[in-house]
């Protein structure tokens, strides 16, 4: 069980549906450290408040394990903090997330991560191969962005925007990889596949490689991508989350406070 910091409580400050995205957020934060996808404290995860031209993310200070309902940063798209713990912001997690918010009306969550098998991917010239069936269920909305550097220049926003375009994951050139949701659960969900699917990817390779790939045929991969754009939203919020928030809430319910 982590030992989070003591924070001070917001839950009087915001409404109700704040706080319970709040927590959601909190839960999606304490998941990745316990999936080891955290890389540190320098990746992040983002959610739209309701309501608000605003969103909360991590504090720049608390590992993903630490993160509670309270300790999240409240932040306008120019970058003012509306509620802050003292702790700072990631300025790379700000271009990043408020681009993709505040660029797309239908998306409400950004998850952003640096895994070894995302990373990798994100380095090979053939990008992801719809080889698997993880990878089938996202390739047909990912979109690719070329590495600029540490994302510390506000001007990248527009080509993140550009490249994203309607896709809902997209893997960053050199960086890592992303995903997007109308919700917490749907951008977790399809996070989980893309990085399954390089996983897999990297595992294939390092085994036989691309010439020993069986790859499925062009009708079988589509038929994954239009199940999962008819399915994908109900599977996401009313099957992969609610078991998600029971694990960790039996793993380490500090994240609720």
């Amino acid at each position: 069980m982590a030992t989070a910091l003591q924070m001070p409580p917001v839950r009087a400050q915001v409404s109700a549906a704040e706080w319970a995205l709040r927590q959601d957020l909190a839960c999606a934060y304490r998941l990745v450290a316990s999936l080891g996808w955290d890389d540190l404290n320098f990746t992040h995860i983002s959610a739209r408040v309701p309501g608000e031209a605003a969103f909360l993310l991590n504090p720049y200070d608390l590992g993903f394990e630490e993160i509670t309902a309270s300790s999240l940063i409240k932040l306008d798209f120019n970058g003012r903090v509306l509620i802050d713990n003292g702790m700072g912001m990631n300025q790379a997690g700000f271009t990043i997330h408020s681009a993709l918010l505040s660029g797309r009306a239908d998306v409400n969550a950004v998850i952003h991560l640096h895994t070894i098998a995302g990373t990798a991917v994100s380095m090979m010239a053939c990008g992801l191969l719809p080889a698997s069936q993880a990878a089938a269920s996202v390739t047909h909305e990912l979109a690719y962005h070329d590495y600029e550097g540490i994302a510390v220049d506000l001007d990248e926003r527009e080509r993140l925007i550009e490249h994203m375009g309607a896709a809902n994951v997209m893997i960053l050139r050199n960086h890592g990889t992303l995903a997007v949701g109308g919700t917490i659960p749907e951008a977790f969900t399809r996070i989980y596949f893309l990085e399954r699917a390089c996983e897999m990817q990297v595992a294939a390779l390092s085994s036989v490689g691309r010439e020993g790939l069986v790859t499925p045929a062009d009708a079988a991969t589509r038929q994954v991508g239009e199940v999962n754009d008819r399915m994908g939203a109900m599977v996401a919020n009313r099957i992969v989350w609610p078991l998600m928030r029971r694990r960790m809430e039996r793993l380490d319910a500090g994240f609720l406070e």
